[in-house]
């Protein structure tokens, strides 16, 4: 597997053109966060109609969160080794299908298999489309253009619930399911044709686009078959015993981690007898996947001795794992506390969300932008003031009873918490070289989702039927300021590790 052909014979975009590509993909960007937050706005009817508790509502959640969390490494290796824009595509057009599948369900078993598929899709898109934008805007305005990529998230994440919530009401959540991701498939033919700003790609062919990707992914199926058929099997018995004898048990937890655990001792007992018989190609270690694993490799090296890479990862998990576990479990929270229909709370909760989400956005990334002439530690100042003052906001909003003062309060968390999505992932590109970005912003994204929301919203839901959701959510919040506390140690840091990368490409 070879490197892409570098900027030396790629035609450099266009200032008009570089904005209707940000705009494309911010578009896309509000698709994904609206496929994804969809579901929170329709627990209350999903749970009336399969019979599931709020630990099973959580799984739900998290099962998209798992998927996407393993998928965003390797879709960010394969990023940069192959076209980002074939890569977003196939995203795109993967999450739109199981979106709209998940309409079609019968079963908790078949919605749980829906949106963890949803989570390959939307892998595919998250860093291959940050490392597009990064390289459209290489030399300036990079916080503000990540900023707008990110309004895509808080756009996108406002508008599912609100629309979900109308939907739902008047439709019903299948129908809410089919509609929002129907206009993912045009997207995805738009990003296909898309001009990568630094490498020269021929058109995508569709035939030996689909094959090469085929052949990779049944290399990949048969290397991992005993974990996949394991984790399968175990997430089979946990949905059994979870109906069988209750979220409470944790039978099911056993039985998941046993059965997985199985299935991955089996597969490193084949690799060991594979080596032995010196059929190294047949395994992860060989072959095709030498490049890949090089990448992963490379990655994890940048991270590890880059310290501000080390603050922005784990201060970025748990503000992921408070954020995410917000805006998971607040329309379901303000349904139950304050005693509102699925469309109320979709009126309360969702134009606020998009206009103040996106103002907030925006805002974080000028503010970012306008400091950075001031200091290299401007956009994790950013971050961290923005999570501190939302976060304070969000623990006198989550113990509010009030309606009057709960609007205006929510407002005003929501404009200050989403100050850290543009900034956040700016200051990535600004310590790693440009070779490795969607690499690098590949593993971010796994690392921040598996140990953040992945968590969160399970554990919030088991926490809530044990004590209320009342209680539960405001472990969210304050798990959110400590990760702006972490982040904001990056600015001892920052400068150096700027100075070592221009150091290092001279």
């Amino acid at each position: 597997m070879t490197a892409p052909s570098t900027a030396a014979i790629a035609v450099p975009p266009t200032r008009a053109y570089a904005w209707y590509a940000l705009g494309l993909l911010t578009f896309i960007n509000l698709l994904n966060y609206l496929d994804r937050n969809v579901i929170f706005a329709l627990f209350e009817p999903i749970k009336a109609d399969l019979a599931l508790t709020d630990a099973q509502l959580g799984w739900l959640g998290s099962a998209y969160v798992l998927v996407f969390s393993l998928a965003a490494l390797p879709f960010g290796v394969m990023s940069d080794l192959r076209s980002r824009r074939a890569v977003i595509a196939f995203g795109v057009a993967c999450w739109s299908l199981f979106t709209v599948l998940s309409g079609m369900v019968e079963s908790y078993a078949q919605l749980f298999i829906c949106r963890a598929a949803v989570g390959i899709g939307e892998a595919a898109f998250g860093a291959a489309a940050a490392s597009l934008v990064a390289d459209y805007y290489a030399k300036r305005g990079r916080s503000m253009a990540m900023g707008i990529l990110a309004a895509g998230l808080v756009l996108g994440g406002g508008l599912g619930i609100w629309l979900g919530g109308q939907l739902g009401e008047a439709y019903g959540w299948r129908v809410a399911f089919m509609v929002v991701g129907a206009p993912g498939f045009v997207c995805a033919i738009l990003a296909a044709r898309l001009r990568d700003p630094t490498r020269h790609h021929p058109p995508i062919a569709l035939r030996p686009y689909v094959r090469e990707m085929k052949e990779q992914g049944l290399s990949i199926f048969r290397q991992f078959f005993p974990t996949i058929i394991g984790t399968v099997l175990g997430g089979a018995a946990a949905v059994v015993l979870d109906r069988r004898f209750g979220a409470t048990s944790r039978i099911d937890a056993a039985a998941f981690s046993i059965v997985a655990g199985l299935g991955f001792a089996l597969n490193i007992a084949l690799w060991v007898r594979q080596i032995r018989a010196n059929r190294i190609d047949e395994t992860p270690f060989g072959g095709q996947m030498t490049g890949a694993i090089e990448g992963m490799l490379g990655s994890a090296r940048a991270v590890l001795r880059t310290p501000t890479l080390v603050y922005v990862f784990i201060g970025g998990a748990l503000i992921s794992f408070g954020m995410n576990g917000l805006v998971g479990w607040a329309p379901t929270f303000v349904s139950r506390t304050l005693g509102m229909s699925t469309a109320a709370v979709s009126d309360l909760l969702g134009w606020r969300l998009l206009f103040f989400g996106a103002l907030g956005t925006l805002v974080g990334g000028g503010l970012a932008d306008w400091l950075r002439a001031r200091t290299e530690a401007a956009r994790v100042i950013t971050v961290s003031a923005g999570m501190l003052i939302g976060g304070a906001l969000s623990v006198w909003l989550l113990l509010s009873r009030d309606v009057a003062l709960f609007a205006p309060l929510f407002a005003a968390a929501v404009f200050f918490l989403t100050w850290y999505n543009g900034p956040i992932v700016a200051s990535i590109f600004d310590v790693v070289p440009a070779r490795i970005g969607a690499t690098v912003a590949g593993t971010y994204y796994l690392f921040i989702h598996l140990v953040g929301d992945a968590v969160a919203l399970p554990l919030i839901g088991a926490l809530s039927d044990r004590f209320g959701i009342d209680r539960a959510v405001l472990l969210l919040p304050m798990v959110s300021m400590l990760g702006g506390v972490i982040v904001l140690f990056a600015v001892r840091t920052v400068r150096g590790d700027m100075e070592r990368l221009v150091a290092e490409s001279a």
